[in-house]
C-alpha cells in the first residue's frame, strides 16, 4: 500500500509544475509516446475476449525504479471497429474539461451538443437534433434513472466528477440498449463496480514458512479531483478510492461542487429589459453532492459485484421570471446497481454478463406561488421516478461456418417504470401537474451476429424486439383542442406495442490505414409515457402539454457511411447519415395560449404557455460530421499540429416546413502541442445563425464565435518522496471572446445566455 503522507514538497510542486522544473519532473526523457490503442468498452455485445481476473503466479517483488512517463494527452480518439461512429471522452479529457453535466461536457462535439437550460445542473445531450426520448442515457450499462427526458429543466444524475470515460455509440450497437436511442446512446462508466483487483495489487503473500496460501494483499489506490472556476466562482472537489484484498475489490467516491450566479456579457445583449445590469445570469446558482459505496468479488473466470450511489442536485432555473419567482429544483436519486460477468471454460460460450439496477428518483420544483409574497413559497410539483430493469447476454464462441467466421450474442432485458408529476396547488384538478401517476413494462430480446469473411472485410447483422405497456390517465380533451367548457372526465388509457428494429452492418479495411464502413438499420419506437399522457403546464418548455393516447409507433430508417483512421500523424472520421421517419412524434404548437389549466387557453397573449400537442408527422434528417487531426512536426522537444472539424443536420418535415429546435451549421479549428507531460491547446468553434425555423413560436438563433484555450501538464511522481504517484494540473479558457452566445436547441435561449469568459484551474492527484 502506497503510503499516503502529506509533504510539503508535493504542495509546492502542485503549484509551481506549470512553470518550473526541477525536482518535480521525473529525470527522464522528453519523448512523445507512440499513438496509444483506442478500445471500446461496451458499444456491442460481442467485444474482445479478455482474460479472467485469475490470480496470477508468485513473483519476486520487483526492483524500485524510476516514475514513468504517462501516456500522451490530446490524441484525437478515433474508433475504428464499430459500424458507425462512436465519439469518446477519455478520463484525461474529462478531468480538463470540468464540466458539470453530460451535455454541457459533449456541447463541442462534432454532431452533439446540449440542451444548455442550466448549464452545471440541467443540460441533456442532443446527438444528431435529436433528444429526450430518440437519446439514452446509461451508466455502467443501465439506465440513467432520473425524469431528464420529461422536461429539459430536469438534472442527469450522472456527474462528470465520478465519471472516467464516456462514449456516445450510435447507429446499430444502439439496439443493444433500446429502441428508444434511435439518435444515439450516451455510456457513462465508472469503477463503482471494480472488475478487476487495483492496480498496485500485488498477487501473493505468505505469513509464514508453513503458510503459503495465496491471496491478494491489502491495497489500496485514490484520487483526488478539485478545480475552481471564475465564470460562477465555482469549487468543486473529488475524491475516490480503489481497495482490494484476496478475491474481493471496494471502490468508494464522493463529490461536491457549489456555483453562484455565472458571468454573461451583459445588458445589452439581452432581450429583456427587465434585466439587472450587473453581467450575471439571475438565478443560475447550482449546488450538487453525491457518493457511492461498491465492492465485488473476484473468481475464477468473472466477477460479481453491487454498488449503492446517491445523487443530489439543488439548482436554480436560469431568467428573470426564474429570479422574480425564485424558481429552484431539489432532487434526489438513490440506485442500486449490480453487474457480473462469467467466461466458462467453454468451447460453446464465450461469456455471460449481467447488469441490473434499481432507482428511486425524487424532486421537487420549488417556488413562489405569488410573487412579492415570500409566505407563498413552497413546492409546486413533484416528479418521482420508481425504475427496475435488468439485462443478460450470452457471447458465444467464434465458429468457423466456411465462409466467415462468425460470432454471435444474444440478450434479453426488462424493466418496470413507476411515473408520477403532481402538484399540490388544486390536487382536484384534472390538470394536477404535469400527468397523472403512469406505469410502464418492458421486455425485449435482441441478437448480434457479426461475420468475419477476411481479416479486413467484417460484417454485422442485428435484430431487436420488444413488447411495451402503458398504463395512464388523460381528460377527454376536445377533438379540436379549443376549449368547449363542457365537464370533463379523467379516462384511463392502457396502450400496448410491440416495435421490431433490424440492422446491417460492413466494415473494410483499406490502405494507409483507412477503414471504411456502411450501414443501415430500421427502427420502431414505441411512445413514451408522456407523449401519450400529458395534460397540463411545463413551465421549462413554456407550453401547456397535451399528450395523444392515440399515437402510433415511430420509425427510422437510417443509411450511413463512414470513413476513419486512427494510427499516424493523420487522424480523422468523417460521416454522412440520412434518416428517414415515418409518424416522426412531436409537440405541435396550436397557435393558442393557456395558463394553469385546459379552460384558460385561448388567443390571449397575456397568457404565458404555448399550447402543445403530441403529434405525428414524416420527416427527413440528414447531415453529417467531420473531425481531424494533423501532427505537422517537432517543436521544442514535443509535436504541434492542426485539428479541425465540422458539423451539420437538416431537418424537415415531408412538405418543406423546419422540423423545431435543430442545432447550426458549426465549423472549427485550432492549433495544439503535446509531449510526454504537456498539452497546449487553442481552438475556435464557430456556429452559424439559424434561419431555419418551425413556423409558429421559434425565432431565429444568431450566430457566435466560442474561443478555446488551455494548458495542462501531467506527470508521474515518486510516491516515496511526495505521497502522490501522479499529478495532473491545469488551467482552461472557455469563452475567451466573451461573446453573448445563444444556443438554438434551447426553450430558454431568448432571455437566457450562456456562461461568458471564465478561467478555471484544477489539480487531479494519484495516490
Amino acid at each position: 500500500m502506497s503510503s499516503l503522507k502529506p509533504t510539503s514538497l508535493l504542495l509546492a510542486c502542485s503549484s509551481a509544475a506549470l512553470l518550473l522544473p526541477g525536482p518535480c519532473a521525473p529525470a527522464l526523457a522528453q519523448t512523445v509516446t507512440a499513438l496509444p490503442e483506442i478500445t471500446v468498452t461496451a458499444a456491442s455485445p460481442i467485444t474482445r475476449r479478455k482474460p479472467a481476473p485469475r490470480p496470477a503466479e508468485p513473483a519476486a517483488a520487483p526492483a524500485p525504479v524510476a516514475a514513468e512517463q504517462p501516456p500522451q494527452q490530446g490524441i484525437l480518439p478515433v474508433v475504428t471497429d464499430q459500424f458507425a461512429t462512436v465519439t469518446v471522452v477519455p478520463n484525461e479529457e474529462i478531468r480538463r474539461s470540468g464540466e458539470g453535466t453530460l451535455g454541457d461536457l459533449l456541447f463541442s462535439k462534432p454532431g452533439i451538443t446540449g440542451s444548455s437550460f442550466a448549464p452545471g445542473a440541467a443540460s441533456r445531450p442532443i446527438i444528431r437534433g435529436l433528444d429526450v426520448n430518440r437519446v439514452g442515457i446509461v451508466e455502467n450499462g443501465i439506465g440513467g434513472g432520473g425524469v431528464s427526458d420529461l422536461g429539459e429543466d430536469h438534472f442527469v444524475p450522472i456527474d462528470p466528477l465520478a465519471t472516467n470515460r464516456i462514449e456516445v455509440i450510435r447507429g446499430p450497437a444502439a439496439l443493444r440498449y433500446g429502441s428508444t436511442s434511435i439518435g444515439g446512446v450516451v455510456s457513462a462508466s465508472n469503477n463503482r463496480i471494480p472488475d478487476a483487483m487495483p492496480s498496485c495489487a500485488a498477487p501473493f503473500r505468505t505469513f509464514g514458512p508453513s503458510d503459503t496460501k495465496p491471496f491478494g494483499s491489502p491495497c489500496v489506490t485514490a484520487e483526488t479531483r478539485t478545480s475552481f472556476d471564475t465564470v460562477d466562482r465555482g469549487l468543486e472537489g473529488g475524491v475516490l478510492l480503489d481497495a482490494g484484498a484476496k478475491q474481493f475489490a471496494l471502490h468508494a467516491d464522493a463529490y461536491g461542487r457549489k456555483a453562484g450566479d455565472y458571468d454573461i456579457p451583459g445588458y445589452p445583449y439581452l432581450n429583456d429589459p427587465g434585466y439587472p445590469v450587473n453581467g450575471r445570469q439571475p438565478n443560475s446558482g447550482v449546488q450538487a453532492s453525491g457518493g457511492s459505496v461498491g465492492g465485488s468479488y473476484l473468481f475464477d473466470g468473472g466477477f460479481i459485484g453491487a454498488a449503492l450511489t446517491q445523487n443530489d442536485s439543488l439548482y436554480r432555473i436560469p431568467g428573470l421570471d426564474g429570479a422574480n419567482h425564485r424558481t429552484r429544483i431539489d432532487a434526489r436519486q438513490t440506485k442500486l446497481t449490480v453487474k457480473g460477468e462469467y467466461r466458462p471454460d467453454s468451447a460453446m460460450i464465450d461469456a455471460i454478463r449481467l447488469w441490473a439496477g434499481s432507482t428511486d428518483y425524487r424532486h421537487n420544483e420549488i417556488g413562489l406561488a405569488d410573487m412579492g409574497f415570500p409566505d407563498s413559497d413552497g413546492v409546486r410539483q413533484t416528479f418521482t421516478n420508481k425504475e427496475q430493469e435488468g439485462r443478460v447476454e450470452v457471447q458465444f464462441a467464434p465458429f468457423d461456418a466456411r465462409f466467415a467466421a462468425i460470432t454471435s450474442a444474444v440478450g434479453v432485458q426488462g424493466g418496470y417504470q413507476k411515473l408520477t408529476a403532481s402538484s399540490p396547488d388544486d390536487p382536484g384538478s384534472l390538470y394536477n401537474g404535469l400527468f397523472n401517476p403512469n406505469n410502464n413494462y418492458r421486455i425485449a430480446g435482441y441478437a448480434f451476429n457479426e461475420f468475419k469473411f477476411t481479416n479486413s472485410t467484417r460484417a454485422q447483422i442485428a435484430g431487436r424486439i420488444e413488447h411495451v405497456e402503458l398504463k395512464g390517465a388523460t381528460p377527454n380533451f376536445p377533438a379540436d383542442y379549443i376549449p368547449n367548457f363542457l365537464p370533463q372526465e379523467s379516462i384511463t388509457q392502457q396502450r400496448s406495442f410491440t416495435p421490431k428494429s433490424g440492422s446491417i452492418g460492413l466494415l473494410q479495411d483499406l490502405p494507409y490505414g483507412l477503414v471504411a464502413s456502411v450501414s443501415a438499420q430500421y427502427v420502431e419506437r414505441a411512445p413514451k409515457p408522456a407523449e401519450l399522457f400529458s395534460r397540463g403546464g411545463h413551465d421549462a418548455t413554456a407550453t401547456f402539454d397535451i399528450g395523444n393516447p392515440n399515437l402510433k409507433i415511430e420509425t427510422a430508417k437510417t443509411l450511413e457511411v463512414g470513413l476513419r483512421k486512427a494510427d499516424g500523424p493523420l487522424r480523422f472520421e468523417a460521416t454522412m447519415y440520412y434518416t428517414r421517419f415515418n409518424n416522426f412524434i412531436y409537440r405541435r404548437l396550436t397557435g393558442l395560449m393557456c395558463g394553469e389549466d385546459f379552460n384558460s387557453c385561448n388567443h390571449n397573449s397575456d397568457n404565458e404557455l404555448n399550447q402543445a400537442v403530441y403529434s405525428q408527422r414524416d420527416a427527413v434528417f440528414r447531415g453529417g460530421e467531420i473531425q481531424s487531426q494533423l501532427d505537422i512536426g517537432a517543436f521544442h522537444g514535443g509535436i504541434w499540429g492542426v485539428e479541425s472539424q465540422l458539423d451539420v443536420v437538416r431537418a424537415t418535415f415531408t412538405d418543406g416546413t423546419n422540423v423545431p429546435r435543430i442545432p447550426p451549421v458549426r465549423a472549427g479549428g485550432g492549433l495544439f502541442w503535446r509531449d510526454a507531460n504537456w498539452l497546449t491547446r487553442v481552438n475556435l468553434l464557430h456556429a452559424m445563425a439559424q434561419n431555419n425555423v418551425a413556423p409558429i413560436a421559434e425565432t431565429p438563433t444568431p450566430g457566435y464565435n466560442l474561443l478555446k484555450a488551455e494548458v495542462s501538464y501531467r506527470t508521474k511522481l515518486d510516491p516515496a518522496r511526495y505521497g502522490a504517484n501522479e499529478m495532473t494540473l491545469g488551467l482552461v479558457g472557455n469563452n475567451l471572446l466573451n461573446e453573448p452566445i445563444r444556443s438554438a436547441v434551447s426553450y430558454t435561449k431568448d432571455n437566457v445566455l450562456m456562461p461568458g469568459l471564465g478561467v478555471r484551474a484544477f489539480a487531479n492527484l494519484k495516490f
